[in-house]
């Protein structure tokens, strides 16, 4: 099991109870700061079958088809590059290896200024795909069996205190908003067989 940006680790300590003592849970987090607080973390859980890696999510350091299950938290929708981080979940997947995070996305057209506001005060800041590009996407890395669940659907009164205090008017936007953020869980599986669509290349 991989956890794409770990934080302090908790996901991945509470995953690697599920995984069993004949398992392995990784994290994956970028910055030296937080591996070191994950660490200390797993030393005061006692639990030894997990390892922290350092790197970008665009670059996973493990080897092809190496992972059974693929989970993150909000952190996929602040990569630059989705496509890269898709492809490399697919990569580091065994066959019938399932990807299953949690994300922000969107559903139709949002003014680009609003949608950096919302997404700031949903937390996570930038770039939240639209769910049929997050569809088209995990299909492009080789992805099957795509679910997009909606979780929350964020209207315009959850985020009227905060918009406001931006200087937003927030009645004036409020059609362009209400129902249009969503937090979701995002489920696909690597093929059984196949190797993707770029791999022959």
């Amino acid at each position: 099991m991989l956890d794409l940006g770990s934080g302090g680790g908790i996901d991945v300590l509470l995953s690697a109870k599920l995984v069993g003592p004949t398992g392995k849970a990784y994290g994956l987090d970028m910055t030296d700061e937080i591996l070191a607080l994950a660490n200390r973390n797993k030393r005061k859980s006692g639990i030894e079958n997990v390892e922290f890696l350092k790197g970008e999510i665009e670059n996973i350091p493990l080897p092809d088809a190496s992972v059974d299950v693929i989970i993150s938290n909000c952190v996929i929708n602040l990569s630059a590059d989705k496509d890269a981080v898709l492809r490399e979940a697919f990569r580091v997947l065994r066959p019938a290896g399932r990807f299953a995070v949690s994300d922000v996305v969107t559903r139709g057209e949002v003014p680009c200024e609003i949608q950096k506001s919302v997404l700031a005060w949903v937390g996570c800041v930038a770039g939240a795909m639209r769910e049929t590009e997050y569809r088209s996407k995990l299909k492009a890395a080789g992805f099957e069996q795509i679910e997009v669940e909606p979780m929350r659907v964020y209207n315009i009164e959850d985020a009227r205190e905060f918009l406001t205090a931006q200087n937003i008017d927030v009645d004036a936007i409020a059609a362009e908003v209400d129902g249009k953020f969503l937090g979701a869980f995002v489920r696909a599986v690597r093929p059984k067989s196949g190797c993707g669509p770029t791999c022959c290349d």
